[in-house]
């Protein structure tokens, strides 16, 4: 996914401030990178992870953690308690990492490309491995940690609702008590490498489906005059759709839709179908707007299609949510980046991503934020790398280092920031 123009694909200045993570991430960078290749050859896709699963408890395995696995998927959960919470349990922190791959054949020739038919094209690889990474870093330091951090290894961001299920299946009370805050960093293979992105409110956008089928009678082609073709028909709801966006649609709230799917009943060229089949793929931020798609743009398909002697069935099918950062958390977090990487490694999206993200479940119960992270590999033309969710997408796994520092430290700094329990120093 690209989430902003790229700005400049050249290193930046060092950094204004030394995160105090830094070292030990760069000292364990090797196991991270070794464990993000073992799951990037062997991708799963969906909510069933066991061989991801499997790496995951290796990975956390001897380290004084409360570990616990899904019912229904292969997530894992990984709860720390601090020992410096100056004689209560501290404020809570949630860390989020997805781990699931997609249905595409790779095609970068990687020594650790995938040969299964799956792939990690959007970098779920290396957000397990940076996790693992966050964990291993507040582990060292658990002693002086005055907090709890909850470690959130999801299955199934990719369409299936992981994060959904994992928050009915308690995460967000893995811990006794609902987060404070809840963090995520999603890599990008299109920004400059160690470039943070982020923004308060809406980042990423809600998603939805709108299933049509259009019913006419079919008949010969020869005497269309004699049937009730849905073909046409069809074509004049598509382009009814790209008129109720442009004129229905708030300027200042947008939305998007695509017809991503299209297909008619008829096997041969001289029959007419009898139906025609759609998905329109709906983007949006409010849940005004998706009023507007699910009611109104339903009732305008139907109503067209009636004109025309056709029925029109619209079947409304929810997604996620939109990912919106909670503008304080935000704050915090830019704020905090800045001041260990410098303002050069930290851009402010002007506005939100169309892409959607299941860390939206999340965001809706606990105030917390979403970042975006450079993964560009140096060898790639900033100018026309390859995108998110390709056959040829690739990441600079050196970024571990990087992504498991940031981790750690916006989790302890959430936690010393607290109004309660603001007692602990990083040492």
């Amino acid at each position: 996914m690209t989430l902003h123009p790229v700005i400049d694909g050249r290193r930046t200045a060092p950094a204004a401030a030394e995160n105090p993570f830094a070292a030990a991430a760069e000292a364990i960078l090797p196991e991270l990178r070794a464990l993000r290749r073992r799951l990037h050859a062997r991708p799963e896709v969906g909510l069933e992870l066991c061989e991801t699963q499997e790496a995951v408890l290796e990975s956390l395995a001897g380290m004084d953690l409360e570990i616990t696995t899904g019912m229904s998927l292969s997530s894992v959960t990984a709860v720390l308690r601090g020992g410096a919470a100056g004689g209560g349990p501290g404020p809570v922190v949630l860390l989020r990492g997805d781990m699931d791959a997609l249905p595409v054949t790779e095609a970068t020739g990687l020594d650790h490309a995938s040969a299964n038919g799956a792939m990690h094209a959007c970098g779920h690889d290396l957000h397990t491995a940076g996790l693992v990474g966050a964990a291993r870093l507040l582990h060292e330091r658990r002693d002086a940690l005055p907090g709890t951090v909850v470690f959130m290894f999801q299955p199934g961001e990719e369409g299936f609702g992981g994060g959904r299920i994992m928050i009915e299946e308690g995460v967000l009370e893995a811990a006794g008590e609902r987060p404070a805050a809840a963090y995520a960093i999603h890599v990008d293979a299109t920004t400059p490498y160690g470039r943070f992105v982020s923004r308060p409110g809406p980042i990423m956008a809600g998603v939805s489906a709108l299933r049509i089928r259009v019913e006419g009678t079919g008949g010969h082609a020869a005497a269309p005059h004699l049937a009730v073709d849905p073909v046409p028909v069809a074509a004049e709801l598509i382009l009814a759709v790209q008129g109720f966006v442009a004129r229905r649609v708030p300027a200042n709230d947008p939305a998007v839709i695509s017809i991503g799917r299209l297909s008619t009943d008829s096997r041969a060229g001289n029959v007419l179908a009898r139906e025609v089949l759609m998905e329109a793929n709906l983007r949006y931020f409010s849940e005004e707007t998706l009023a507007l798609l699910r009611d109104d743009l339903t009732e305008l398909l139907r109503g067209l299609a009636r004109a025309h002697g056709c029925t029109a069935a619209v079947e409304f099918v929810p997604s996620y949510p939109a990912t919106v950062n909670d503008a304080s958390e935000a704050a915090a977090v830019l704020a905090r980046l800045e001041e260990l990487h410098g303002r050069d490694h930290v851009v402010r999206m002007p506005e939100p991503a169309m892409t959607s993200e299941d860390f939206s479940y999340v965001l809706q119960r606990v105030p917390g934020a979403l970042v975006f992270l450079g993964a560009m590999p140096e060898d790639v033309d900033p100018a026309g790398p390859e995108p998110m969710h390709s056959a040829g997408v690739r990441f600079d796994d050196r970024i571990l280092g990087v992504q498991a520092a940031a981790l750690a430290d916006l989790a302890w700094r959430r936690i010393e920031r607290d109004p309660a329990h603001g007692s602990g120093a990083v040492r």
